[in-house]
């Protein structure tokens, strides 16, 4: 098989199972949709399976088609890496691909940008923002170089190298935690919890501490998209957020909102993730390089996050 196979059918396959349609492929590599068809059919005889089913609207990959895609990432991939390692023999350059979560991005990642790009302004980051079991899931697919997540997903196939510990706290205004002191937890009412919904670690996590600390099951939930939303509701008295400390840094520290106590302490190891089997290229190996010696002696303990835009 190995002999009959073309990287140009891989990078076809792969764009078609991105986009999921042949005729979006088409216009994305710039071919007439009769190339990708010819492409495609050409894959299949090769592998013996048929990689696609055709719906009404596009086309989904069958369970071979999902076998290959994860093969045909890393044989691209290697491709990619042999070309930016001959053209980075003095400088990186290439495209480094993360995902990590948002409050990661806008507290931790922020800062760490600029003097990255500086050094190494050859080398593309196509960042994106996730939730653990995407990024864990993308990672173990090879779709992309690393994730940053708040757990080890204590997977064989999934390498996890921490980074830094979170102390994750409740948080909300004055006026709620007053509430929250004279009133007991089981009859409080109209208190909502905010965070970023069920795929979100830290709301699940909060909701079950709540839980233990009395708050009914049926008090209500608000799910916000971003770092930035979260703070601003939480400051206006909307409900209250189970948080990495650090998001709410200059609000505890100027009293707009308040920390409520647990009965113990409660961290999170956010750690870099990449796939056992991945080849790391030139480029992903300075981010890796950079990113630890950042985390771990950063040149400002101090971020000012409300002035920073998420990443």
């Amino acid at each position: 098989m190995l002999e009959k196979l073309e990287g140009r059918f891989l990078v076809t396959f792969l764009t078609v199972v991105g986009e999921g349609s042949f005729s979006r492929a088409a216009d994305k590599l710039g071919y007439v949709q009769s190339t990708v068809t010819s492409q495609i059919q050409m894959l299949e005889q090769i592998c013996g399976n048929k990689l696609f089913h055709r719906l009404s609207r596009g086309v989904k990959p069958t369970d071979a088609g999902e076998k290959l895609a994860v093969y045909a990432r890393q044989f691209v991939q290697l491709g990619q890496m042999l070309e930016e390692d001959l053209g980075s023999l003095e400088r990186p350059r290439g495209p480094v691909r993360v995902r990590a979560l948002e409050s990661f991005c806008v507290t931790r990642l922020s800062g760490f940008l600029n003097p990255f790009f500086a050094e190494y302004p050859e080398v593309t980051l196509l960042l994106e923002t996730g939730f653990q079991g995407d990024i864990v899931d993308q990672v173990a697919s090879h779709e992309i170089d690393f994730g940053i997540v708040p757990k080890d997903p204590e997977r064989e196939d999934i390498l996890f190298e921490p980074l830094v510990e979170e102390n994750l706290v409740l948080v909300c205004s004055n006026e709620l935690a007053s509430r929250i002191r004279s009133e007991d937890w089981s009859g409080l009412t109209g208190v909502q919890v905010i965070g970023f919904g069920s795929r979100c670690v830290y709301h699940n996590d909060g909701l079950r501490i709540l839980a233990e600390l009395g708050l009914p099951a049926s008090a209500p939930q608000a799910e916000f998209p971003s770092t930035e939303m979260i703070r601003s509701m939480v400051a206006c008295g909307l409900g209250i957020a189970f948080v990495p400390e650090i998001t709410m840094e200059k609000e505890l520290a100027t009293g707009t909102v308040v920390s409520i106590p647990l009965p113990k302490p409660v961290r999170m190891n956010h750690g870099l993730i990449w796939h056992r089997d991945r080849v790391l290229g030139t480029p992903a190996k300075v981010f890796r390089e950079k990113l630890l010696e950042y985390i771990t002696s950063p040149p400002n303990k101090t971020l000012e996050l409300s002035d920073r835009d998420p990443v």
